[in-house]
């Protein structure tokens, strides 16, 4: 399995390679009101409007502001494109399937992680992208972004 390693705070994580798109340096995020706490808001992408996702509330952390140092990974999360703030990307890797310790049946709370990479060097728990909103919050989101682009034609009228 190929994994994109990146850092958030002092821990390293990890998502499936075939769910990035991209890599870009962070830029400054708009607020995006009436959206779910774990959405810092929304950026610009080639004239597309993206979600940005607060790795760190998910992950029970103080959420801290972009600063220019960090990045932005952007995934095919279930069927929307999406930004996961991290503070460094670090490598692409090759890992053994074996090497993957499912986290699930362990950690029900743990949803959004899909498993833990057992590295050379550490661990590694991969995020699941897809499970990174719960229905609600997806829901709450999509409303938001809707409400955002209504405002946005609005404006130009």
């Amino acid at each position: 399995m190929r994994l994109l390693l990146f850092l958030v705070d002092d821990v390293q994580y990890a998502v499936r390679s075939d769910a990035v798109a991209e890599i870009v340096r962070a830029v400054a995020v708009t607020p995006l009101p009436n959206a779910p706490d774990v959405i810092e808001g929304i950026i610009d992408v080639r004239g597309r409007i993206v979600p940005v996702f607060d790795l760190r509330l998910r992950f029970g952390r103080r959420s801290r502001p972009v600063v220019p140092a960090d990045h932005f990974i952007l995934v095919r999360a279930a069927t929307r494109l999406a930004a996961l703030h991290v503070d460094r990307v670090l490598d692409l890797i090759d890992v053994d399937p074996t090497a993957i310790d499912p986290m699930g049946a362990q950690v029900p709370s743990a949803a959004q992680v899909a498993g833990v990479a057992l590295l050379p060097d550490g661990m590694a728990l991969i995020h699941d992208v897809d499970a990174f909103l719960s229905a609600a919050e997806a829901a709450s989101l999509d409303s938001a972004l809707e409400r955002e682009a209504s405002a946005g034609a609005d404006r130009l009228r």
